[in-house]
């Protein structure tokens, strides 16, 4: 199993002593997003849990917790972009605190498991092509030494987004104007020595030096582990997503980044009060388990996809 943690929330910024506990007591629960009476429990027993992929803008309060993962193998996805509190409200300075951390974390566990994100991309009158050439070539010197890889998106304006979006007055960007964002910025990674991907991208940038990338990477999993896994395309995601199955342990609502551009936000007063039920030794992220509400807990069969044995092609 691939533990996803998480595309709905920021765990490690805000959530990562509720994570380690889940750890140490190697389970968690999981509510149905369409369902909240629908309640998953999910084994988290080193044996079954094959790679941890963390999604974060801020990895600082992990860095003190690292230790507790050694039995785990797992990678970071960070996001570090140019924009301001505008549109990234909830972070603190990029200069001064996430860039240094994201160097400190690379130092501890290695540039191949520090993936950077640059993304989404969206473009309007303060944030014009140039500034995001500028700003993505200043973040590029300075993680040049401390990744391999960079991940580039564009923004997709889902309803949700749009009404938390409506005051910065975002163009819209055509097939040619991302070709040609991509192109120039694919020409700044590599001339720094890294590799650049896209993310969910429905339109092909090979042409402009990006290839399609996968935010949850089969291949680059199975290099950290040194075996083949079994597992195919995450059939929960959109057409374009090139991720392999996980399974996702966050909740929508629940992240105070307060991003503009985020999908999984789309409710302030909500994220105000599922914040409010956050308990660190809880099973469940901001909540609880209420029977005599209709609560049912069920519990998921999540396997290793590990290859056990070699198949007459590996031999």
């Amino acid at each position: 199993m691939i533990l996803s943690v998480s595309r709905r929330t920021d765990i490690p910024n805000y959530y990562s002593d509720w994570f380690i506990n889940r750890i140490k007591d190697k389970y968690l629960y999981v509510k149905n997003p369409m369902n909240a009476h629908q309640i998953s429990k999910i084994d988290l027993s080193p044996e079954i849990v094959d790679c941890i992929v963390f999604w974060t803008k801020n990895p600082i309060n992990m860095l003190d917790k690292l230790d507790d993962l050694k039995d785990y193998q797992y990678y970071f996805q960070i996001t570090l972009t140019g924009y301001g509190k505008d549109v990234e409200p909830g972070l603190p300075d990029k200069n001064k605190e996430l860039i240094p951390a994201f160097k400190e974390l690379s130092e501890r566990i290695g540039k191949k498991r520090t993936i950077w994100r640059y993304d989404p991309i969206l473009i309007n009158r303060k944030y014009t092509k140039e500034y995001h050439y500028r700003a993505f070539t200043k973040i590029a010197d300075a993680l040049k030494d401390y990744t391999e890889k960079v991940v580039i998106s564009f923004v997709d304006l889902y309803a949700k987004t749009q009404r938390n979006t409506a005051g910065l007055m975002i163009e819209n960007t055509g097939d040619e104007e991302m070709l040609e964002i991509a192109a120039r910025l694919a020409g700044i990674a590599h001339e720094r020595g890294l590799q650049i991907e896209s993310c969910a991208e429905a339109i092909d940038l090979a042409s402009a030096g990006v290839n399609h990338g996968h935010c949850i990477d089969k291949s680059l999993i199975e290099e950290l582990l040194g075996c083949p896994l079994k597992g195919g395309k995450d059939k929960n995601q959109r057409p374009e997503c090139g991720c392999m199955e996980s399974v996702e342990v966050g909740a929508y609502n629940t992240c105070k980044n307060g991003c503009k551009y985020c999908y999984a936000n789309f409710n302030r007063e909500r994220v105000i009060s599922q914040c409010h039920l956050y308990d660190p030794d809880s099973p469940l992220l901001c909540g609880y388990v209420d029977e005599s509400a209709g609560d049912k807990i069920t519990i998921r069969k999540v396997e290793s996809l590990k290859e056990r044995q070699l198949s007459l092609l590996d031999m």
